[in-house]
């Protein structure tokens, strides 16, 4: 059996879990979130140091493009991709929107929510680049309940976290949430939420979300964060 080393809030896992709900391969792939995630020692393992990673007996195989792309390879029933390669290239379009333009901008933003000091330099261009890309997605997405094909695709997939990203993120960093006033994006979430692949994931990422929460609320984050930076910075002297 295969495993996949995840994680609730993490939405790039999040991907990969819809992925393999959609396709009825939990029989086949076990989830797991990895005992040493966020230490030196997890790093030592597994270079890029994130998750979703796929464990294939041993070979260890991260980025969460990479791997859904290989399951669909593998399990290419049913598929998540397009009838042909036209409307293949247009998921592929969308879910790249999700991961790239959307996601990127939300992780470098999030600090900006707990920052005791807010560099609104920072948060104006980060929140522009969402707003700005939520209208690109506003034009492209489909207007079927589903981002492209007509049904559940990778797109779908990718799209799902990013969204709920948003509406975590932007608002705690003093950004209007942007989607409301995208009629398709919208409609389009309003929507997907009612998937009952995209429902299960939802409730994964909100219950992360409540457990970081906890820990920030508790003072504990702060904690293992510094402990993390100065085991990793050990670690990094000492290679």
């Amino acid at each position: 059996m295969m495993k996949l080393y995840s994680g609730d809030l993490s939405p790039y896992s999040a991907r990969v879990r819809m992925q393999i709900y959609a396709k009825g391969l939990e029989d086949r792939i076990q989830l797991e979130r990895p005992a040493d995630f966020g230490t030196p020692a997890f790093r030592q393992r597994l270079p890029i140091g994130r998750i979703p990673v796929l464990d294939i007996d041993g070979d260890l195989m991260p980025e969460s493009e990479v791997i859904a792309e290989y399951l669909e390879e593998v399990f290419p029933t049913p598929s998540l991709l397009g009838a042909n390669p036209r409307e293949t290239a247009q998921i592929r379009t969308i879910a790249r929107l999700g991961d790239v333009y959307l996601l990127n901008n939300l992780f470098m933003l999030s600090p900006q929510s707990r920052a005791a000091t807010r560099n609104q330099g920072i948060v104006d261009l980060l929140g522009g680049q969402v707003t700005r890309n939520i209208k690109a997605l506003n034009k492209m997405i489909g207007t079927d309940g589903y981002a492209a094909a007509g049904r559940l695709t990778m797109a779908d997939c990718a799209l799902v976290p990013a969204l709920f990203l948003i509406e975590s993120v932007m608002p705690g960093a003093g950004v209007e949430n942007p989607v409301p006033a995208a009629a398709n994006v919208a409609a389009y979430w309003t929507a997907i939420q009612r998937n009952e692949h995209a429902a299960r994931v939802l409730v994964e990422l909100k219950r992360g979300l409540e457990e970081r929460l906890e820990l920030i609320r508790s003072g504990a984050f702060e904690k293992m964060m510094k402990a993390f930076q100065e085991a990793q910075a050990k670690a990094d002297a000492e290679a």
